[in-house]
């Protein structure tokens, strides 16, 4: 079951990814499951994604792929960050109004996922895109934007793919257009990545 929110439905050990920088447990985001189409995988794999989220401490970081301070988790598969077995911890928030409070409560949320298929463009390097109209890369632009799961990336700052390897879109994140809080920048948007073996993932975020 893809979802946001919540808690991780584990579908082995738990492994709850901890901050470099604070050494405490990442917040999660959501799960994806690899299942075809979309993926190679005919089910029985998720992709879990987290990401340090500290109210009371700023941690720099969180959109680099290796930052430590955000992390993929695929099972069955690998991943060798540090993580403790935590099968519940902090998770994705909205800021809400709460009665007898002068400032917005986080309130925590669970939303699942009702996919709606999409033909896309594939993804070309920036080297022929710099040959297009300005038409043409608007008309590219409109079709790659938004949240979704799968298909081509639609960079807000240029191509950025997880090196080294080959890797291929699991999850974009708008955060101006999501029913919860992120904090992915200016109107930043994440982009997840997995493996083309569908065993390890990576993360990062791309703001205005």
């Amino acid at each position: 079951m893809t979802k946001f929110g919540g808690q991780p439905c584990w579908l082995k050990a738990p492994q709850w990814p901890l901050s470099r920088a604070t050494g405490q447990p990442m917040r999660f985001i959501a799960q994806v499951a690899l299942e075809a189409p979309l993926f190679a995988g005919t089910g029985g794999r998720m992709a879990y994604l987290f990401m340090t989220d500290d109210p009371e401490q700023y941690v720099d970081g969180t959109w680099e792929p290796e930052g430590g301070e955000n992390a993929v988790v695929v099972q069955p598969g690998h991943f060798t960050g540090p993580a403790v077995a935590l099968a519940q911890g902090p998770s994705l928030y909205r800021m809400a109004e709460v009665a007898g409070e002068a400032q917005l409560q986080p309130q925590a949320v669970e939303f699942r996922v009702q996919l709606r298929f999409v033909e896309e463009p594939g993804h070309q390097p920036e080297s022929v895109r710099g040959e297009w109209t300005q038409e043409q890369q608007e008309s590219r632009a409109r079709a790659l934007e938004g949240s979704k799961v799968g298909g081509t990336p639609g960079f807000l700052q240029g191509d950025e793919f997880p090196q080294p390897g080959d890797w291929k879109l699991l999850l974009q994140l708008d955060s101006t257009t999501v029913p919860f809080y992120v904090n992915f920048g200016d109107a930043g948007i994440g982009y997840a990545f997995i493996d083309q073996a569908e065993q390890e993932g990576r993360f990062l975020w791309q703001c205005c």
